[in-house]
C-alpha cells in the first residue's frame, strides 16, 4: 500500500488541512474534528484503496483503515506537520475531548444518543426475548391453546413481564453506569419507585404527603424517563455529599443522604415532571399517527436504517417504551419491521443478480439474518456499500412502511423488530400489517434487480480486486501460504461473545474481518500462535500481529479504551518482535477499564479474512488462554 498516496487522497477529500480541527488515531481509525463535515466527500473516501468504511459518531469523522491505520497517519503527519505537534497521543486525544466538551446542540445531542444507547443496550436482547414471549403468549390465547389462567400461562407470563415491570431498576443500573455514579444507590431509587407499598398507594389514588408536601400518585413500573431523570440529577448532587463527607464515613452517609434527598424528590417533583414529558410525547407521537399516519410510516420505513447508521434511533427507544406505558400498545414497532425487511429484501436481489461467488454467498446468509432483525452485516458489507441496493431499500421500506401504518397495527409489547416480533403484533390491522412487510420484502428484491447496478459494482471489501498486474507474482506466492489451514489459541481467559453482539459497528459488522470476541476475566493477553508483531498501539490498549503462516490478526482489548490514554495498560512487546504461542504480549487493569465505564470485550479479528474460505470457531462459553479457538481455512 502506498501510505503517501492514500495520506494525499484523504487530506484532500476531508476538506483539506483547513478543514481540519485536530486529528488523531486509535487502533484502527483516524479520527478528526473537522470544522465541517460537509465539506468531507464520505463516498470518495469510502471508495480509496486501503480504507474499509467511514464512520461518523460523537462529534468525530472516523476513517476506518485498519491495522496499517499508524502508517497512514505517519504519512498524514509528514504532509501536515501541524496534526501531529508533538506527535503525542495523549494530547492530541485531549484536545479531541476538549473539543468534544463544548456546549453546541450537536455535542448536546451526541451525548444525549450515547447515554441512552448505553442504558438501553445491555439488556436489549433479553427485553426482546422477554417481548417475543409475551407475543406467543397472546398468540396461544388467541388460538385458544391456553388460558390466562393455567399455570404455565402464568409462569410464562411472570418470565415475559418481568423485565418490563422492574424496568426502572434494570434501566437505574445500565444507567447510573453511563453518568458514572453509584449504580447501588440509584437502584435502591429505583426500587422505592416500585416498592409493593408506593404501587399500592397509587392504585388506590390515596392522598399522602411529605412533610406536609402533597405528592401527586403517579406509577413508576414499566417506566423509562422518572429513572433516566433521577440518574441527570444523582450525577449532580452525588458529588456534593462526597466532597462534604471524610472518606472514613463517605461510603456509608454519602449513600444515605443522596437516598434521603433523592428519594422525596423524585416523587415530589421528578414524578410529575416525567409525567408531563410523558404525556407530551404520548400525545406528540399519537397525533402525528392518527393525523399524518400515511406520511409517518413513509418517513419511518425509509430512513430507520438511516437512522440506525448515524446512531439516532435509541432517541426513539424511550418514545417507544413511553407508548406502552402511557397506551399499552406502541404504533411504531410494525412500521420498524418493513424497514428491517426491505433491507433483507435487498440482499436478496443481489444474492439473485451477482455474479459473484462471494458475494452470493455474503448477500444470501445476511438475507437470513437480517429477516431475524439482525441488519448490520447486510447495511455494512452490502447495500449501504453498494449504495443503490441501499436506496432501493429505502423505497420499498417506504412503501411497506405506509401499508403497515395505515392497517393500523401495534405492537402489545417491546421486541426486536424481526420475523419473530408479529406475535406481539396480533389485534387490529395485523393482515394489512403481514401484507406491507411482505411488500418491503419483496419489492426490496424487486428493486435491487432492476435498479440496484449490482454488477456494474466496483470490487467490493469481500472481493478480490480484478485485476493488478503489478503485484500478480506477489499475491500467487502469497495465496498457497494464506490457503494453509492455521489454528489459533486464545489470547485471553473469560467468555467467549460473538462478534456481532460486540456494541461497536465497525467489529459487529464484520468491516474489519470475521473473528470472535471474549469478556475477558483475567488482564492478560497472549500471543495466539507464533508470529511477528506488526504493530503496537502506544496506550496499549491493542496489538497487531501477522502469523508465521500469513494470518493477520488484531486484538483489541475493549471498546473506546484509547480514551485511558494507557493507564491501566503494560506492553511488554515491540514493533518487529517475533514472539511465540503463549507469550504475553499485554498485561491490562479490568477494574480500571470498568471504573472508566467503558467496556471490556475484547475483539480477536482476522483482518486479512478475504484470503481464507472460512474464519470457524471452535468453542463456546468460558475458553482459557491457549485452548483452541479459531480456524482459518
Amino acid at each position: 500500500m502506498d501510505y503517501k498516496n492514500l495520506a494525499e487522497q484523504i487530506l484532500q477529500l476531508v476538506g483539506g488541512d483547513e478543514n481540519i480541527k485536530s486529528a488523531w488515531h486509535c487502533a484502527t481509525r483516524l479520527r478528526f474534528l473537522l470544522k465541517d463535515e460537509k465539506q468531507a466527500q464520505t463516498e470518495k473516501i469510502e471508495a480509496l484503496d486501503g480504507v474499509i468504511t467511514v464512520v461518523q459518531a460523537g462529534g468525530q469523522y472516523q476513517i476506518v483503515i485498519g491495522n496499517n491505520v499508524s502508517q497512514v497517519y505517519d504519512a498524514l503527519v509528514a504532509l501536515d506537520g501541524r496534526l501531529g505537534a508533538g506527535d503525542d497521543t495523549d494530547k492530541t486525544a485531549a484536545a479531541a475531548t476538549t473539543e468534544k466538551q463544548k456546549l453546541t446542540f450537536k455535542g448536546a445531542f451526541d451525548a444525549f444518543i450515547a447515554f441512552i444507547s448505553g442504558s438501553f443496550t445491555p439488556f436489549l436482547g433479553a427485553m426482546a426475548g422477554a417481548g417475543i414471549l409475551k407475543g406467543l403468549l397472546a398468540l396461544f390465547t388467541a388460538l385458544h391453546w391456553m388460558t390466562p389462567q393455567t399455570g404455565a400461562y402464568q409462569i410464562w407470563y411472570a418470565a415475559a413481564d418481568g423485565i418490563f415491570y422492574f424496568l426502572p431498576i434494570v434501566l437505574a443500573f445500565t444507567a447510573a453506569k453511563q453518568l458514572k455514579v453509584n449504580q447501588y444507590v440509584t437502584v435502591a431509587i429505583a426500587m422505592a419507585l416500585v416498592y409493593p407499598t408506593m404501587v399500592a398507594l397509587t392504585s388506590k389514588h390515596a392522598a399522602i404527603n411529605f412533610l406536609g408536601i402533597p405528592i401527586v400518585p403517579t406509577t413508576y413500573t414499566s417506566t423509562v424517563i422518572p429513572i433516566l431523570l433521577v440518574v441527570w440529577v444523582q450525577k449532580y448532587l452525588e458529588p456534593i455529599f462526597n466532597k462534604f463527607w471524610h472518606e472514613s464515613v463517605r461510603n456509608i452517609l454519602s449513600p444515605l443522604c443522596v437516598l434521603m434527598v433523592l428519594v422525596p424528590l423524585t416523587f415530589i417533583v421528578v414524578g410529575p415532571i416525567s409525567s408531563a414529558i410523558s404525556n407530551a410525547l404520548a400525545s406528540i407521537v399519537l397525533a402525528l399517527y392518527q393525523n399524518a399516519r400515511i406520511v409517518s410510516g413513509l418517513v419511518l420505513g425509509a430512513f430507520w436504517e438511516v437512522f440506525v447508521i448515524f446512531g439516532v434511533h435509541w432517541a426513539f427507544v424511550p418514545v417507544m417504551m413511553n407508548n406502552l406505558s402511557k397506551w399499552g400498545y406502541d404504533p411504531l414497532m410494525p412500521i420498524l419491521l418493513a424497514a428491517v425487511l426491505s433491507q433483507a429484501g435487498a440482499a436478496l436481489g443481489v444474492f439473485l443478480r451477482t455474479k459473484n461467488d462471494k458475494m452470493k454467498g455474503l448477500a444470501g446468509s445476511n438475507t437470513i439474518t437480517a429477516i431475524f432483525g439482525i441488519t448490520e452485516p447486510t447495511v455494512y458489507g452490502i447495500t449501504l456499500k453498494m449504495k443503490k441496493p441501499f436506496y432501493c431499500a429505502m423505497a420499498a421500506g417506504a412503501i411497506g412502511g405506509a401499508i403497515v401504518a395505515l392497517s393500523g397495527a401495534h405492537a402489545n409489547s417491546v421486541s426486536l423488530a424481526s420475523v419473530l416480533s408479529i406475535p406481539t403484533f396480533i389485534g387490529k390491522g395485523l393482515g394489512l400489517s403481514i401484507i406491507g412487510d411482505l411488500a418491503a420484502f419483496i419489492l426490496g428484491a424487486v428493486f435491487t434487480m432492476l435498479w440496484g447496478g449490482v454488477n456494474s459494482q466496483p470490487a467490493l471489501a469481500t472481493e478480490a480486486p480484478a485485476t493488478a498486474p503489478s503485484t500478480k507474482t506477489e499475491t500467487s506466492n502469497t495465496e498457497k501460504k494464506y490457503n494453509q489451514a492455521t489454528s489459533l489459541n486464545s489470547p485471553l481467559t473469560g467468555k467467549i461473545v460473538a462478534l456481532k453482539d460486540v456494541k461497536d459497528e465497525v467489529f459487529s459488522s464484520g468491516a474489519m474481518g470475521q473473528g470472535i470476541a471474549i469478556d475477558p476475566s483475567v488482564g492478560e493477553v497472549v500471543a495466539p500462535a507464533a508470529a511477528t508483531v506488526q504493530m503496537v498501539f502506544p496506550t496499549g490498549h491493542a496489538i497487531g500481529l501477522v502469523t508465521d503462516t500469513g494470518a493477520e490478526i488484531l486484538i483489541h482489548v475493549g471498546m473506546d479504551t484509547v480514551q485511558l490514554d494507557g493507564k491501566g495498560f503494560n506492553t511488554l512487546v515491540q514493533k518487529g518482535d517475533h514472539v511465540t504461542a503463549g507469550q504475553v504480549l499485554i498485561t491490562f487493569d479490568i477494574n480500571i477499564i470498568q471504573q472508566a465505564g467503558l467496556e471490556i470485550t475484547t475483539p480477536i479479528i482476522i483482518t486479512n479474512t478475504k484470503n481464507y474460505h472460512q474464519v470457524k470457531t471452535l468453542a463456546t462459553g468460558e475458553i482459557k488462554q491457549n485452548q483452541a479457538l479459531l480456524e482459518l481455512s
